[in-house]
């Protein structure tokens, strides 16, 4: 009889309790913030919470050491971070200044290392000055606010911002706040001195716990590699060079090909980390367009194309930059030198390419493969065409608008043709000069 209990124990009772043991193991998400606060990190984040949904995450830490950095991004974190229905601990591992103070106070708890601080959130531009006061006025609502949301005191929140706050007995005027560990913990901006991940699960009482090292994926990592300004000067090479090519050789495809596929990869990484903006992209498209404008529409190079270069030039470099609609306050000026670099020297050697590698490319091996050496010449028997020679010298008019090339008539017959004048109008009077090729040449009388 106790044998069968037994048994009915190990079959049915024994797996439930294992089961609910196991379920009771706590899984912890593990992210880390140890770089300025940029678009980057922005999708970091976002990136880790949404894996912390995705794979019900119990908990998620922020082991976090940064100076600061964009006040937009750091906006964006925090929200996300306040409407998140888990537990988000932040483990300050040195510093959490500024925009970094900011995420921190929005954590439900915070731990700081021996030596660490927290703070000084003065809104600063991207050389370094302290911005207008309306960017301060924004950083210290938004500072307050998240504090009354996490029950932290509101009022030295907004002074580590304002170095005109003076907080009785936290602060004197003239001095934003910064807290050292200790000073955080007697403040309520920190729940104790802690020195690791375990150290916080410890005193959490969550001795059954699985951590998971959260990591970027191999396509975010593909992503980050195209936002280097040296591999961006590649694309933007290919792209301005596929497009040159494709208007020399127009048919070819391949050119164009590479072209469009160079624009996908530089656009794509700077539009998801959310540093290429729409009206950029758009104003990119538009001198695209300004361009083909002056190419296939109106004659020559005037001001449609020296506008269309311009625009497009400078919208390849405001996608790289992280501005607000032409505003380069928090934009630092490295990065402006940067952009520019990268997009000037890709033209540049462009143009290099064009001058010399024409002349070189025409004498290589791969090239005489692809390429017509010899002169196929009528007197060896080569025919191209079927027009009478006594066609040379006829009078007629252009039957499309020549660009050089189209179609005139001659004796109530069309031909097709090409001018040596260039651009040519419809129904302008015209002189056969040669009927050697597909296509007669002819000019303008």
């Amino acid at each position: 009889m106790y044998s069968n209990i037994f048994k009915l124990f190990i079959l049915f009772i024994a797996p439930i309790l294992i089961c609910e043991a196991e379920s009771e193991k706590k899984k912890i998400l593990l992210g880390e913030i140890k770089a300025n606060i940029d678009p980057r990190t922005n999708r970091y984040t976002k990136l880790l919470l949404e894996e912390g949904k995705k794979n019900q995450y119990d908990i998620i830490i922020i082991e976090m050491d940064t100076y600061g950095g964009a006040v937009n991004d750091a906006d964006d974190i925090r929200t996300r971070i306040l409407d998140y229905d888990k537990p988000i601990y932040v483990w300050i591992n040195k510093d959490a200044a500024s925009a970094g103070a900011l995420i921190s106070i929005a954590c439900d708890s915070i731990y700081m290392s021996s030596g660490a601080s927290i703070g000084a959130a003065t809104v600063v531009t991207g050389d370094g000055e302290q911005a207008p006061d309306k960017y301060q006025s924004y950083m210290r609502s938004i500072m307050r606010s998240t504090a009354e949301a996490k029950g932290r005191d509101p009022k030295i929140a907004e002074g580590m911002v304002d170095e005109d706050l003076q907080v009785d007995s936290v602060s004197q005027e003239g001095k934003v706040i910064t807290f050292s560990t200790n000073e955080a913990i007697k403040f309520g901006f920190c729940d104790a001195e802690l020195n690791s991940v375990e150290e916080i699960l410890e005193r959490q009482n969550i001795e059954d716990y699985e951590i998971s090292k959260f990591s970027l994926g191999s396509t975010e990592n593909i992503i980050s590699l195209f936002l280097n300004p040296f591999v961006s000067g590649i694309l933007l090479l290919l792209i301005f060079g596929g497009l040159y090519f494709e208007l020399q050789t127009p048919g070819v495809g391949f050119p164009i090909i590479a072209s469009i596929t160079a624009l996908l990869l530089y656009l794509i990484p700077y539009y998801l980390n959310g540093v290429a903006e729409n009206w950029e992209i758009i104003l990119l498209f538009f001198g695209i367009i300004l361009i083909a404008v002056e190419v296939f529409i109106i004659p020559g190079f005037g001001v449609f194309g020296l506008l269309g270069l311009f625009t497009s030039i400078s919208s390849l470099i405001l996608i790289m930059l992280n501005n607000d609609l032409f505003d380069f306050t928090f934009v630092v000026s490295s990065d402006i030198v940067s952009a520019s670099l990268s997009v000037l020297i890709s033209i540049f050697l462009l143009g290099i390419i064009i001058l010399f590698g024409g002349i070189k490319l025409t004498d290589t091996d791969a090239f005489k493969k692809i390429a017509l050496e010899e002169t196929q010449d009528s007197k060896k028997g080569y025919i191209s065409n079927n027009y009478p020679k006594e066609i040379v010298g006829k009078i007629g008019k252009s039957f499309t608008i020549l660009r050089p090339s189209g179609k005139v008539i001659i004796d109530d017959s069309i031909y097709d043709a090409t001018s040596s004048d260039g651009f040519v109008e419809k129904n302008s009077k015209i002189k056969v000069i040669g009927n050697e090729g597909s296509a007669l040449k002819v000019r303008k009388v």
